[in-house]
């Protein structure tokens, strides 16, 4: 027969149990998460050790950040940027604001860098191709088109900038910071969190990650995408300040006739690049990690089996992860030692040092 003397004592366990799973373990409450949309992908903030109303306000500030620079710098729907590449289509010089000017300095000086491998100055090209817009099409460009494009080729090295205002020569120049403005977002929610007092937190624009701090006295902990594979490839602990930027083949895409034609194209050829699927570079802290993040994994990817170490070395981006068109793996030491891979693939460490 039930007895309720049983229910009572079942009851007082389970306010003990309770007890213990709240308090008598002393965990730290997990970290506080929001997410958006903006920059055409998935946008997702963790905030650690923090009290929600307080990490509610930081993260809302970032995310104004980000809403406004997507706004401001969109280089295909109404914006300061379109602005921009009208006038130069039209062969007059404009005027931009100190902000844009500043982003227009620093996105050329990173081109210079690579070699122009990246180069944010082939917005037509992007265009041709038709990765200037989110449902893209699985079609090749126009012949002729690609061929005048070929002829008459466009780069950010052909802006002139004095102050504030922009001229050219070349009316196929057309700025597109698609492979640039996630890594300064990155280094601006930096910033705004730390002035909210934000100490703890996880920063990841669509594969572009920062973090800040640790996750309630542990490291953070990332996964690299597998190009192929639903998963992660490898886990990575990232250190307070440092980032990581991943540029991939099954980002944006499409394919035919067997054949994958990805959004990250080669300014040489005026074709999607067919030999790498993945990079990730590592960026060590600093004021600029997040922007070098996003900009330094495309020179990478573009220039190809034979010169991607050396561009590595030349653009000070030693800790590369690389995956070849045949699904080699390679990685340099600098970040074969951080990584932790799953399900044990073979992996290439490359040699420490270039001759």
């Amino acid at each position: 027969m039930f007895n309720p003397r049983c229910l009572k004592k079942i009851a007082c366990a389970a306010c003990v149990l309770l007890l213990i799973a709240v308090s008598g373990c002393g965990r730290p409450p997990p970290p506080i998460e929001r997410e958006s949309f903006v920059f055409g992908t998935r946008v997702n903030l963790l905030i650690a050790s923090a009290p929600e109303p307080k990490a509610d306000e930081a993260a809302a500030a970032v995310l104004r950040e980000f809403d406004r620079l997507h706004r401001a710098y969109h280089a295909w729907q109404p914006s300061e940027l379109t602005a921009v590449n009208e006038a130069l289509a039209a062969g007059r010089s404009v005027t931009v604001g100190p902000e844009l000017r500043d982003f227009i300095f620093e996105a050329r000086a990173l081109a210079a860098q690579g070699e122009y491998r990246f180069d944010p100055g082939i917005g037509r090209l992007i265009e041709l191709w038709g990765f200037h817009t989110e449902d893209f099409q699985p079609q090749l460009p126009d012949a002729a088109a690609l061929a005048a494009w070929r002829k008459n080729p466009a780069s950010i090295a052909q802006l002139r900038q004095e102050g504030e205002t922009l001229s050219s020569d070349n009316p196929a120049l057309a700025l597109d910071f698609g492979g640039y403005l996630k890594g300064v977002a990155l280094d601006r929610a930096a910033v705004i969190l730390k002035a909210h007092g934000i100490k703890n937190a996880l920063i990841n624009i669509g594969g572009n990650v920062m973090a800040l701090g640790d996750k309630n006295g542990k490291p953070w902990k990332v996964g690299i995408q597998h190009p192929r594979q639903p998963g992660p490839l490898a886990i990575l602990e990232l250190r307070d300040g440092e980032a990581i930027g991943t540029s991939g083949d099954y980002q944006r895409y499409f394919e035919l006739a067997g054949q994958r034609y990805s959004h990250l194209i080669d300014p040489t050829t005026a074709a999607p690049v067919r030999h790498t699927q993945a990079v990730t570079v590592l960026i060590p802290p600093g004021d600029k990690a997040g922007t070098l993040s996003d900009a330094l994994s495309k020179p990478v990817f573009i220039a190809g089996s034979e010169d991607w170490q050396a561009v590595a070395q030349k653009i000070g981006a030693p800790a590369v992860l690389r995956v070849d068109a045949s699904g080699e793996i390679q990685i340099t030491p600098a970040l074969n030692a951080r990584l932790d891979f799953v399900g044990k693939p073979v992996v290439k460490v490359m040699p420490d040092a270039l001759n």
